[in-house]
């Protein structure tokens, strides 16, 4: 399996061999459906609540009489059933909504990933990504050279300057191989990994 290789515009340069067990996989979409939805069900912190008729403010005073009125029995406002009520199931704040991945599945689900990008052109290889200055407008200069508007890039160096560069740039990722999860190597349209890169992704994945 190879990998393109691009220069700093942008151009194939060369290509580089890879291992199979990590670009070559086929691609298993109930897998990679799996991981995602679990990538994001574990971003949840599950702090919505709401209220149950105990604890909504309300008058313990009998809204009506009992009888002759024609309308149903009601003791007080905090029923389920009327407006302003309490829920009879509320969500509360230590809701769990986490799933469970095995490590195994997770390895095979990226691997996946990885080998799809690489079958439909959207990855590629970078020598290295350095800037000398934590300045926004250069990294973003040397993206727009590569003509590269959406990029998720995975780096083993990730330094201070370049992260500060690129925070602030709202369709470009720079993280390292331990951070780079599904669901942005499937957001963005261009993956770019450098050499060393590689080399530790194979040893997490292949």
């Amino acid at each position: 399996m190879q990998l393109e290789v691009l220069n700093d515009q942008g151009v194939v340069a060369s290509k580089l061999d890879v291992a199979e067990t990590l670009f070559g996989r086929v691609y298993n979409q109930d897998l990679v459906h799996q991981i995602v939805v679990a990538y994001q069900a574990n971003a949840r912190q599950g702090t919505r609540a709401q209220k149950d008729r105990e604890q909504v403010r309300h008058s313990t005073k009998k809204p009506f009489k009992q009888k002759g009125t024609g309308r149903a029995r009601a003791g007080m406002t905090s029923s389920p059933l009327w407006r302003g009520g309490g829920r009879i199931f509320p969500n509360m704040p230590d809701e769990n909504f986490s799933h469970k991945v095995n490590k195994k599945m997770y390895r095979v689900g990226m691997a996946s990933i990885y080998s799809q990008l690489a079958r439909e052109g959207r990855l590629a290889v970078i020598d290295s990504l350095t800037v000398d200055t934590p300045k926004t407008r250069v990294l973003a200069a040397r993206f727009k050279a590569m003509n590269l508007d959406s990029v998720l890039v995975v780096t083993s160096d990730l330094d201070e300057n370049l992260y500060l560069a690129s925070r602030n740039l709202v369709n470009i990722l720079v993280v390292e191989p331990r951070h780079a999860d599904p669901l942005s190597l499937i957001h963005y349209r261009k993956v770019l990994l450098t050499r060393d890169a590689i080399s530790q992704l194979q040893e997490m994945f292949a």
